[in-house]
């Protein structure tokens, strides 16, 4: 028998120079080439085709009959170049998707079964007929059943429904929305991302450090009920037992009397009942008869201060009126310029 060869010294599986090798291996695996692009599966891929058929069904509801009607040849034609065919039944409601013979793209009837899927939630030919390229991919999310309240389910969705009916395309922004999270936050967080993959540098490293951090506050405070119920006592006896009509009519002195008496006691409440309302109602009536009150706006006691006249005041200032002329001027001032010109003659 030969000997078993002795490996290399340095050239062995877990020798340095193979873990170097492995490393530089996977540090260029985990980046992709900017403007890559995985190119198209065609029929020399697959030039066999598929071994089985495949087919997928949905259903739709009764006001997308007449949409789909309208755009089916055109979603015929254009899964009749993939190979695939696709019925339409409108007395069942349904939308049928089954690959054929030459159909060599074994992925292409889930893109198909996506098709008609955003086709029977509204979605329009033109944006759904985009799944059928490699690039692009949808996502159905379900929120009926994420909220209880229906007015709050209505508020939480309309912040995803954008200008025109677009709406936000990602899982996670939707379901934090739902949660009450504002799709503000999540959305921030997808910019800085956006701007942090487009530096060379920092695309190995950890991105905690740049992203935002949001705390939840809930700022709404616990409703306390309108009506609280005080809790009684704890007693170990049980509670008594609710008098029946005729222990009330025993204790009344009813019970004793006779018929007659009794139809005339009724008649009697009935009329003392009748009376009360029509004399409520009447009231009621009264009051539109009754004008308001107007209330005085001006304090009887200011008033009486205000309305008093200071008589020596007036009699000072008609003294004064007596002494002056009208348009003259008063005495002194007159002896002052007589002298004054008398000066200036000198």
């Amino acid at each position: 028998m030969a000997a078993p060869e002795e490996a290399a010294p340095g050239k062995g599986p877990k020798s340095p120079q193979n873990k170097k090798a492995r490393k530089v291996d996977e540090s260029e695996l985990l980046t992709v080439p900017d403007g890559w692009k995985e190119p198209p599966f065609t029929r020399e891929d697959n030039p066999r085709g598929l071994l089985e058929e495949s087919s997928f069904a949905t259903l739709f509801p009764k006001y997308r009959e007449a949409y789909l009607k309208e755009c089916w040849p055109l979603v015929q034609k254009t899964l009749s170049e993939h190979h695939i065919n696709a019925d339409l039944d409108l007395i069942e409601g349904s939308m049928t998707v089954n690959t054929t013979k030459k159909t060599f793209d074994p992925y292409i009837i889930i893109r198909a079964r996506d098709l008609i899927k955003l086709l029977a939630r509204s979605v329009p030919f033109e944006q759904a007929i985009r799944i059928l390229e490699d690039d692009i991919a949808c996502d159905i999310i379900k929120i009926g059943s994420l909220v209880r309240n229906r007015d709050r389910f209505v508020k939480r969705r309309q912040r995803l429904i954008g200008p025109n009916g677009s709406t936000l395309k990602v899982r996670k922004v939707v379901l934090d929305t739902m949660k009450n999270i504002h799709p503000i936050y999540n959305i921030k967080t997808l910019m800085i991302k956006r701007e942090l993959l487009k530096d060379p540098e920092l695309r190995k490293q950890n991105w905690d450090r740049f992203l935002p951090k949001f705390k939840h506050k809930n700022l709404n405070k616990r409703k306390e009920p309108k009506k609280k119920t005080v809790k009684k006592e704890y007693t170990p006896f049980p509670p008594p037992q609710p008098e029946s009509q005729i222990d009330k009519e025993l204790a009344s002195g009813e019970y004793f009397l006779k018929e007659s008496q009794k139809k005339r006691k009724r008649v009697e409440e009935i009329k003392a009942k009748q009376a009360e309302a029509i004399s409520r109602r009447q009231e009621e009536r009264n009051k539109a008869f009754i004008p308001p009150k107007e209330k005085s706006t001006v304090n009887p006691k200011k008033a009486s201060a205000e309305t008093k006249i200071d008589v020596e005041a007036i009699k000072e200032k008609v003294k004064k009126a007596k002494k002056k002329k009208l348009g003259a001027l008063p005495v002194e001032e007159v002896k002052l310029k007589i002298a004054a010109d008398e000066k200036k003659k000198k």
